[in-house]
C-alpha cells in the first residue's frame, strides 16, 4: 500500500495523474459540410488545425446540399486555390469525404462532376447521425 501511495505522490507532483498531459488519444469527429464553399474553406481549415495538434483523430467530412460544391473537380477557393489539392492533402493523413447521394438525385448531379477522393453515402443526415450514435464520433459544423 506505501508503494502505491509513493506512486501516486510521484504522479501527482509530475502533473502526470488525471492531467490529459498523456499521449493523445484518437479523437473521433464527424465535420458536417451543408452550406457550400466558404463553410468548406473554414471546415478544411479546422481539419488541418485538428490534425496538427491531433494526428492520431479519425476525421470523417459528410457534405449534402450546397455542401458538395468544394468536391467538384475544379473547384476554387475565393482566392483561386484548388480544393482539390486540400482534399488530397487531407486524405493522406486519413481524413475521409462522404457526398449523400439524395444530394446527387435531388441536384441532378453525376458523380463523374467529383474528384476522386469523394466517396459516396446514401444519406448525409443519416450518416451523420449513424456516425454519432453508433460509432461514438463528436460532431463539429464550421
Amino acid at each position: 500500500m506505501k508503494t502505491l501511495l509513493a506512486m501516486l505522490a510521484v504522479l501527482s507532483i509530475t502533473g502526470c495523474a488525471g492531467s490529459g498531459a498523456g499521449p493523445v488519444g484518437p479523437d473521433k469527429v464527424v465535420y458536417h459540410l451543408g452550406e457550400g464553399l466558404d463553410q468548406a474553406s473554414n471546415g478544411l481549415r479546422n481539419i488541418r488545425n485538428h490534425l496538427e495538434v491531433n494526428p492520431k483523430a479519425h476525421i470523417v467530412v459528410v457534405a449534402h446540399a450546397q455542401g458538395v460544391d468544394y468536391l467538384f473537380k475544379d473547384a476554387k477557393d475565393k482566392n483561386g486555390n484548388s480544393y482539390e489539392v486540400a482534399v488530397q492533402d487531407l486524405k493522406r493523413q486519413g481524413v475521409q469525404f462522404d457526398v449523400c447521394e439524395i444530394t446527387l438525385r435531388n441536384r441532378k448531379l453525376s458523380k463523374s462532376r467529383f474528384i476522386e477522393e469523394a466517396t459516396y453515402v446514401p444519406s448525409g443526415v443519416a450518416e451523420i447521425t449513424r456516425l454519432q450514435q453508433r460509432e461514438g464520433y463528436a460532431y463539429l459544423r464550421p
